[in-house]
């Protein structure tokens, strides 16, 4: 699921609200969004997830098993091994703020990639007390192909720029062209 950035905050202060509503609202509300979102403990162990973390994770994530995220692995963006004990989520666990504008990608037990940008938030009683956190994970996979594809385009306008043969210069630009139709085809927002 793709969300700008305005959406998805809304949607992390809806979820944000429903957890603060207590154990009746959780499964209603929480469900209800369609981004992935679950609940851990002050310790990082999963207390809750919605639906759309199977669907975003691949696979059931165990309720008091897994510990600090609900993907099966995970990597930088840069494709190293990213151990959960390092994820976002526990950073802001142990760190006890929220964390904003990481991303990361998640691989699901299929082989399957996604890029997202996770928004885990520390819960704290009024006492201030940390009572846990939730995190919310959205799907950017798009949005970084959209990226690449721009990205190719500038690149075969500059070798189209540098070059003086016509026919490579027409190769180029046409390739550009296409290249920046297929980015606007994933982020039509750019």
């Amino acid at each position: 699921m793709y969300a700008p950035p305005q959406m998805a905050e809304r949607m992390l202060q809806k979820a944000l609200a429903v957890v603060q509503a207590g154990e009746d609202a959780l499964l209603s509300g929480l469900n209800e969004l369609p981004a992935a979102i679950y609940i851990t403990d002050p310790e990082g162990v999963v207390t809750y997830f919605n639906a759309a973390c199977v669907e975003f994770t691949g696979r059931s994530p165990e309720v008091g098993q897994d510990r600090w995220c609900v993907t099966w692995k995970l990597y930088t963006d840069e494709g190293e091994f990213l151990p959960h004990d390092q994820c976002p989520m526990a950073v802001a666990i142990q760190d006890r703020r929220p964390i904003r504008g990481v991303t990361a990608v998640a691989e699901r037990p299929d082989g399957t990639r996604v890029n997202f940008q996770p928004y885990p938030t520390p819960l704290f009683a009024e006492d201030g007390e940390l009572r846990g956190a939730v995190n919310m994970l959205i799907d950017v996979s798009s949005d970084k192909q959209a990226a690449f594809l721009r990205a190719e385009a500038r690149r075969c306008r500059r070798l189209a720029f540098s070059v003086s043969d016509e026919q490579t210069t027409d190769t180029l630009n046409r390739l550009a062209a296409e290249y920046e139709a297929r980015a606007l085809g994933l982020d039509p927002q750019a």
